[in-house]
């Protein structure tokens, strides 16, 4: 199970921004260069970001966008649900000709992969953009915290 390029692609995005902007607008055309992403695709992601409230943009020489909200209260599962309009979820989808019958019923593993889904966004709802920049994603085996290092030694 994978989360959409798009997902992944706005996460690594806003990581950049959130780290990169420290009160100054930050150019798409920057991000582009130091993440590898065509600088078209981020437009498409940023002006969904920004119909969400995630990012705001300034306009005018030396402008760019600026996180939304703060760090701390934005979820990576906001940026998913932003920029996919399907959220993440298992590969089961009633009606769908790869796994579910195309007739209204159900294969068997269709709730394995229903809460499959539903745990991946349960996570990341738990985490946040401050948590990623910082080390402290939940069951990571590494950590830039090293207060949260020095309590699991």
């Amino acid at each position: 199970m994978k989360l959409s390029t798009k997902s992944r692609y706005a996460v690594m995005a806003m990581c950049d921004l959130a780290s990169s902007a420290q009160g100054r607008p930050i150019s798409l055309a920057e991000i582009a260069l130091r993440q590898d992403i065509s600088l078209s695709y981020l437009e498409q992601l940023f002006a969904r970001l920004r119909r969400a409230g995630l990012v705001s943009s300034v306009r005018g020489p030396g402008g760019g966008y600026l996180p939304g909200k703060s760090l701390g209260d934005m979820r990576i599962a906001e940026i998913v649900q932003a920029v996919d309009i399907d959220t993440p979820r298992g590969s089961c989808t009633p009606g769908a000709p790869h796994c579910c019958s195309g007739k209204g019923a159900t294969c068997q593993t269709h709730d394995l992969w229903e809460q499959l889904g539903k745990q991946m966004l349960w996570f990341l709802n738990r985490v946040t953009v401050e948590d990623v920049l910082a080390g402290r994603v939940p069951g990571a085996t590494t950590t830039k915290d090293p207060k949260a290092q020095a309590a699991a030694d």
